[in-house]
């Protein structure tokens, strides 16, 4: 089902802790709360596509869940496993049929993904990729999911950007886990 949009936003929705980290320092993500009340489910419906770092495509591109996993989790990544995937990388070539290796050209590619007939893309990360896409201007839509934790260390979220970049808040959204998701849109 396509939507009524001209263009196909690239939206950046990920879980970052309250002191900005989207990664502990030795990668460990068991901080993430996901429960059925945030509705990642309604999201992953609301995407057809999605952007990978090659880092990132290496350690989830192709996940599967343990044998013990519950069904909804195990939904979940064939949700995400159903989607056109994009993986932007410098040297790796792509090895399989389950991904589309993009190399240079970087606003060009992404402009001509959008200009597609489809739904939204998620722009899932590594820390690099998005930093690459903020500092162009290709994000349209920031998701983030704030976690009632503070790490002290990690991989923060916002590294290397240059210049300031306003966004317009569009909605918050709190949770009794104590997760707050804020929804923000770039002013291009």
């Amino acid at each position: 089902m396509s939507n009524n949009r001209s263009q196909r936003r690239v939206i950046l929705d990920l879980a970052v802790t309250l002191d900005g980290f989207i990664e502990g320092e030795n990668g460990e993500i068991d901080w993430c709360i996901m429960d059925a009340e945030m509705e990642f489910d309604k999201f992953l419906n609301q995407i057809d596509t999605i952007f990978y770092g090659r880092k990132s495509y290496e350690q989830w591109g192709q996940y599967s869940p343990s044998s013990d996993a519950s069904e909804e989790e195990i939904a979940m990544w064939d949700s995400v496993h159903s989607k056109e995937k994009y993986v932007f990388s410098r040297t790796q070539r792509s090895d399989n049929d389950n991904a589309i290796f993009i190399h240079d050209h970087i606003v060009e590619e992404v402009n001509k993904i959008k200009n597609k007939p489809g739904k939204d893309i998620w722009l899932y990360g590594g820390a690099s990729l998005i930093e690459t896409f903020i500092q162009l201007g290709l994000v349209d839509e920031y998701r983030l999911s704030v976690h009632p934790v503070i790490l002290g260390e990690g991989k923060p979220l916002f590294t290397g950007i240059r210049d300031r970049i306003n966004v317009k808040l569009k909605e918050t959204k709190p949770y009794s886990s104590g997760v707050v998701q804020l929804i923000y849109s770039a002013w291009h």
